[in-house]
């Protein structure tokens, strides 16, 4: 077991490094060729969009065998990235949006896929620890993927960074093959009806007392986050004086409270349930998204450190208990409604963010969002119930 798991958390992390290189990429790489903003921008969507069909490609991972889907799904897009060395002109973007479309419908199924195996061949008892080393594996190759993917970019465009990614595609495939994990072909359904089947996942996660509350909250963390993450840039500028490339120093050390929250959130789990986990994570977020507003550098980095170990707490805790709690048969659809769930939202709200910072003062937004973050909270600490309450009848 221990094997499995070191494989599958190697090739989480291999794919991971290419796919925050892709990332960072595919925006720069827009932007050079069409030196349009609006398109540019418009990358970070396509890799979105396919979220909006979760469920649907949820439906899929519950009719199949999931590590044979994560070999192939990983291995079709080895197959697929290299043709974006075609992409040397603004008259061929359109094949790297339909690669990244693609790419997206394709993390939307390996996520899926992975929590599901994860549920089916791991103890109960230790998915909490392997959700958060797979967060803090995700977290890690987010602080050196971005520089490896500018530096390989600025000396040789992109489709270098797209064979690379693809590379890891190919590694990450054979890595998952060599696992070798005992997994029962799923039961053929008496009726093929995808919609009915499609809205499985969203059933299983509404009737949930356990799950309903936490997924609900991790929507409503992320909403806050992407508002959060659309002022960073005026927070950088406005707040602390500084230059847009500042930033990234932010994020690096976001990035490393989330190396941390990985790490911690297993021990935390095995002592106290979900709910309070992501009670604890979004107050964190709340104060911290607040803090924001002081300007003073050692508080932003500080209120940076606070953020990153905050929100992968709500997300684990989501996670984890969508694993444990719904029945064996739906949890690819109930894990990829959560992600849709989710991470919609976020996507969203950056939006919705950009427009809100051109119209309201950060020392006034910032706060708004702690306040609301808090009262989420509130509302998840005093409504929201544990799994031996609800079997208590409490």
């Amino acid at each position: 077991m221990k094997w499995t798991a070191g494989l599958y958390l190697t090739g989480i992390l291999v794919s991971g490094f290419g796919t925050t290189a892709m990332w960072l990429a595919s925006g720069i790489w827009v932007k050079s060729l069409t030196g349009s903003d609006s398109l540019a921008a418009l990358t970070v969507f396509a890799l979105w969009a396919p979220a909006l069909v979760g469920p649907l490609l949820g439906t899929v991972v519950d009719r199949v065998r999931r590590r044979p889907l994560m070999v192939w799904s990983n291995a079709a897009m080895a197959g697929l990235l290299p043709a974006l060395v075609w992409v040397d002109a603004a008259d061929r973007v359109w094949l790297l949006f339909a690669v990244l479309v693609l790419y997206g419908a394709q993390g939307t199924v390996h996520d899926a896929a992975q929590a599901a195996l994860a549920a089916s061949v791991l103890d109960k008892r230790l998915l909490a620890d392997f959700n958060g080393l797979r967060m803090t594996v995700n977290e890690s190759v987010k602080l050196i993927a971005p520089l490896a993917a500018a530096g390989l970019f600025a000396r040789y465009g992109g489709g270098p960074v797209a064979l690379l990614d693809a590379a890891t595609f190919a590694v990450a495939a054979g890595v998952f093959a060599l696992m070798r994990v005992r997994e029962q072909k799923p039961a053929r359904p008496a009726t093929a009806h995808w919609l009915r089947d499609t809205a499985e996942g969203l059933r299983t996660i509404r009737a949930s007392p356990v799950l309903r509350p936490l997924v609900l909250t991790g929507s409503f963390t992320m909403l806050l986050a992407g508002v959060n993450g659309a002022a960073i840039y005026a927070v950088v500028d406005r707040g602390l004086g500084h230059s847009p490339a500042y930033a990234g120093v932010l994020y690096a050390v976001q990035g490393a409270g989330s190396v941390v929250a990985g790490l911690a959130a297993g021990p935390l789990l095995r002592r106290i349930p979900e709910r309070l986990l992501a009670t604890a994570g979004l107050a964190l977020f709340a104060l911290a998204a607040g803090a924001r507003a002081v300007p003073h550098d050692g508080v932003a980095l500080a209120a940076s450190a606070v953020i990153g170990l905050g929100l992968p707490w709500v997300l684990i805790a989501a996670m984890t208990a969508v694993q444990r709690e719904a029945p064996e048969t739906a949890v690819g659809r109930a894990a990829a409604t959560a992600h849709t769930l989710l991470f919609v939202p976020n996507a969203l709200a950056l939006a919705a963010g950009a427009g809100l910072v051109a119209v309201l003062d950060i020392r006034a937004l910032l706060p708004l969002l702690t306040a609301a973050g808090l009262t989420g909270a509130i509302v998840l600490a005093a409504r929201g119930r544990t799994r031996a309450e609800v079997r208590a009848g409490a």
